[in-house]
């Protein structure tokens, strides 16, 4: 198998990566932060090309960070912090059915499952503490305790904050490996890295790795910046790789994106990256006409369930309008795209297709009973026309420099007159670790239909537009 670092597994905002393997199959969870559902589980049977195939939480419970996905006695545990404190989810197969989160009352953020040889089992935290949990996994069975000291930089690297967080834990010829995120998840492209360390037991003494830093970004004129938060798996062939995330040079708007290296294990026992070359499958284009019983997993509500406002049927996707932006959210996961969604509204509500950081940081296209106008979070522009309380709506986010069109019968096209710079909504500038994303949405009194919708990489579109 043939991997090179320079392109996402999972393309978007999917942070914190932590993935298994069963058999020949891998899955994987992400940080899902308000998403619901949460906690996606994604599929693979090459570490390639991956599907979502459920979610973990169906419900709304916090702000969902750096999940541990991890398996013990043929029972599969997610470990993941919301809440201000620590959760645990299980299930007798990876893709569920889940339980009903149980909170396991410690506070401390990105924990890391592991066993010790005496079958005890324990959560390294955050800090670099550890708690014992109860033999089921499902409580903890003592006070968490400081028993590790990471590997630091020098003073003069240019990094966010040292941070020591996203212990994942890998035993290996006798040896447990702590591989550790230090230098901060975003701040300057050089912060963030993944560093290892070993011990004989899940307790310490440790001793760190001559290769550390294991992934960094040595320079801002690397093509991914920020890389950290690695953990390790291997393959049934015997061979191991570790996963990470980063951001795309210039596209912090993108978030944090799943990458993964191939690692060699070397004659002193530890391991350092080995990068090989692959070959990317190609973009695809995604339709949704909403006709189905229930929505795909890659739309999710920040804070609430999308089933709570929104209603597939027939006609396609249904909304009652709100008194402010709360949309259905779709990840985009290219520097260039464009989306495209046939709507029409009814009473005094605007049907609206967006690109929504947060709720303070969001612009788009709306149709209401007078025509099209642009919004931005903070103004309203003016109307564009028609009567027929129907529209395609077409944005186009070019590199950052994001363009709408409008028509009133699907095949002549206008231009609105504003474009928009929409390379400062990212996570420096407005905090969250969020990235921009595509919404749909009603405001005011009414009702919006979303007829059908269409996500594709400029790339697949190039010279079939007029």
């Amino acid at each position: 198998m043939d991997i090179t670092p320079y392109a996402p597994i999972v393309g978007g905002n999917y942070a914190d990566p932590s993935m298994l393997r069963v058999g020949d199959h891998y899955y994987m969870t992400h940080s899902s932060y308000k998403l619901t559902p949460g906690l996606i589980i994604w599929q693979s049977s090459d570490l390639m090309s991956w599907r979502p195939a459920a979610a973990a939480l169906q419900q709304y419970i916090g702000d969902v960070w750096a999940p541990d996905f991890t398996e013990y006695k043929g029972t599969y545990y997610i470990y993941f912090p919301a809440n201000r404190s620590n959760w645990v989810v299980t299930a007798s197969h990876p893709t569920g059915p889940w339980s009903q989160p149980i909170d396991l009352g410690i506070k401390g953020i990105d924990p890391g499952h592991t066993v010790g040889q005496d079958g005890k089992r324990y959560l390294h935290m955050s800090g670099g503490y550890i708690v014992e949990l109860a033999e089921d996994g499902l409580s903890v069975a003592g006070e968490p305790r400081h028993v590790y000291e990471s590997w630091r930089y020098p003073d003069d690297w240019e990094v966010e904050a040292f941070s020591l967080e996203g212990p994942k834990v890998t035993f290996h010829n006798g040896y447990y490996y702590l591989t550790v995120a230090i230098g901060g998840t975003a701040g300057p492209p050089t912060s963030h890295m993944a560093v290892s360390s070993r011990s004989r037991t899940p307790l310490g003494p440790w001793e760190h790795s001559p290769y550390n830093p294991i992934i960094h970004t040595e320079s801002a004129e690397e093509r991914w910046w920020s890389k950290g938060h690695g953990s390790l798996i291997d393959s049934p062939d015997g061979q191991w790789w570790i996963v990470y995330h980063a951001y795309l040079k210039g596209f912090h708007t993108l978030g944090r994106q799943t990458l993964i290296e191939p690692i060699e294990w070397m004659e002193d026992g530890w391991f350092k990256t080995a990068p090989s070359r692959l070959d990317v499958p190609p973009p695809v284009i995604a339709r949704e006409r909403f006709n189905g019983d229930a929505l795909p997993l890659n739309w999710q509500c920040e804070g609430f369930s999308p089933s709570d406002r929104f209603r597939t049927g027939p006609a396609g996707l249904s909304v009652g309008g709100a008194s402010a932006s709360a949309p259905l959210l779709y990840m985009p996961a290219h520097e260039r795209y464009e989306i495209e969604a046939e709507v029409s509204v009814e009473g005094d509500a605007e049907a609206r297709v967006l690109l929504y950081y947060n709720e303070e940081a969001y612009f788009g296209i709306g149709l209401n009973a007078a025509g099209v106008r642009h919004f931005r979070s903070f103004k309203n522009y003016s109307t564009m026309p028609g009567d027929t309380r129907k529209a395609w709506i077409r944005i186009r986010n070019d590199a950052h420099i994001v363009s709408l069109f409008y028509s009133f019968d699907g095949i002549s096209w206008s231009k609105y007159d504003k474009v928009i710079d929409a390379s400062g909504f990212h996570h420096n500038t407005f905090g969250g670790f969020l990235s921009l994303r595509v919404g749909l949405d009603t405001v005011g009194d009414g009702r919006g239909t979303f007829h059908s919708f269409t996500y594709a990489p400029l790339t697949n579109l190039e010279g079939n537009r007029t």
